[in-house]
């Protein structure tokens, strides 16, 4: 197949669930009136648990949008997100039957880390206290974990379970990297498109981190926050006062298509994929290298694009609101864009649901498409006393109009793996 690097690439479905909106409607009118989705953790005990907060979904009923209902019990919460988020967009995409060969139809999605719950392996837990319990475990306990366990843990289902929802026969590919997962997918299928395996690609993440077992794996990774007395005032990315992440679940996903392929049917788009780039900190040891994999996905992605970063109306960022990663990342922007990164607002929507794994970036680019569409910034939450670290235009009060319409969207994991996307609308 020939590579064809001028291919365009259209955005034409959005679908999203989160803890602020669950459809693109809600999720807007939400983001835009500056409404928290973090509160106390409610689906989990948390009194034992080194952060109480999290951003949950409350108003979510998989049977309301997954087609294969049969399917449902067998899908992890992460898959059930991410199918419903899957389904919306294409629904938004308003692709038809017909309009699409199925063979050229694929998925491309993001997945992190999928819990398994408590009361799963209870059974095969309990009883048996003496050395050698081990020795015992295949012919005792194995009988008493469920036989679909493994198959809920995969990270692949959700890719599997979407493309069985509408019949995708194309490429399909899982990505597995954190926070940057969403956006190493738009990589993924763009390039699928522009060597000519699909037409159509099918591309996002979703996760679901406010199991236990999560928070507790979060908070060694990523340093939560211990604030309890307002929790929609505890995540406050790029502020001085911040003092951790808040764990939450969601999803994203996106419709992307040949721009002549969107044309020609007559679909209404959103944004053109500009450029995708990716990199990595290397040796994480060394001070100095500390966010060079983001200093080097977002030159990447303004060379590929060329364009300047003055021509930016907008950046999304990451803004993990722990001390370290926020002052690593808006460093990178100084270094990747010079004096420009002072001047270009910058929103960060964390602050509304918190961090969770590989659904983080997808949920935070949903909403700048839609700011894009709607000509608006949201403000970033509790953002109240700049820290001078990070000497960064932060989006606060009020919104803003959209300057202009190119928008750079980053993540980054704890690990330096970064990932960076221009887009433009149309």
């Amino acid at each position: 197949m020939l590579y064809n690097k001028n291919c365009r690439i259209a955005i034409t479905g959005v679908g999203v669930v989160s803890p602020i909106g669950v459809g693109k409607d809600a999720f807007w009118k939400n983001l835009v009136a500056g409404k928290s989705g973090i509160g106390f953790l409610e689906s989990v005990p948390s009194s034992r648990l080194p952060s109480k907060l999290g951003a949950e979904i409350h108003d979510f009923d998989p049977v309301d949008y997954i087609n294969n209902r049969k399917s449902i019990n067998l899908m992890s919460r992460d898959a059930q997100l991410g199918v419903a988020a899957a389904n919306m967009s294409m629904s938004d995409a308003g692709l038809l039957p017909g309009q699409v060969d199925p063979d050229r139809l694929g998925v491309v999605f993001g997945s992190g880390h999928i819990a398994s719950t408590p009361d799963e392996l209870a059974g095969a837990a309990q009883g048996g206290n003496s050395l050698d319990q081990f020795a015992g475990w295949s012919e005792e306990r194995m009988g008493h974990i469920p036989p679909l366990w493994l198959l809920r843990q995969m990270p692949n289902v959700q890719a599997s379970y979407i493309s069985i929802e509408h019949d995708a026969r194309g490429p399909n590919n899982t990505i597995t990297c954190r926070e940057s997962s969403a956006l190493l997918a738009l990589s993924e299928a763009m390039g699928a498109i522009q060597r000519g395996a699909a037409d159509c690609m099918i591309v996002g993440a979703s996760s679901c981190a406010t199991d236990p077992f999560d928070v507790a794996r979060f908070n060694l990774f990523d340093s939560l926050t211990r604030r309890q007395d307002d929790p929609q005032r505890a995540c406050r990315p790029f502020d001085r006062d911040r003092d951790g992440s808040v764990v939450g679940e969601g999803s994203a996903v996106f419709v992307i298509e040949q721009m002549e392929h969107a044309v020609a049917r007559g679909a209404d788009i959103y944004a053109e994929l500009l450029s995708v780039g990716s990199g990595c900190d290397g040796t994480t040891t060394v001070s100095k290298n500390s966010g060079a994999g983001l200093v080097s996905a977002i030159q990447s992605v303004i060379r590929r694009a060329d364009v300047r970063p003055e021509e930016i109306g907008h950046i999304n960022a990451h803004g993990k609101s722990t001390q370290r990663d926020d002052l690593v990342e808006a460093d990178a922007y100084h270094r990747a864009m010079g004096s420009a990164a002072s001047n270009i607002p910058l929103i960060a929507l964390g602050s509304y649901f918190g961090q969770f794994d590989a659904g983080t970036g997808a949920v935070e680019l949903a909403g700048s498409i839609l700011a894009m569409r709607n000509r608006e910034l949201p403000i970033t939450l509790n953002y109240e006393t700049p820290d001078p670290g990070c000497e960064l235009n932060v989006v606060r009060d009020q919104t803003q109009t959209l300057r202009n319409s190119l928008t750079l969207s980053v993540n980054r994991t704890s690990m330096g793996q970064s990932a960076a996307c221009l887009l433009r609308a149309l």
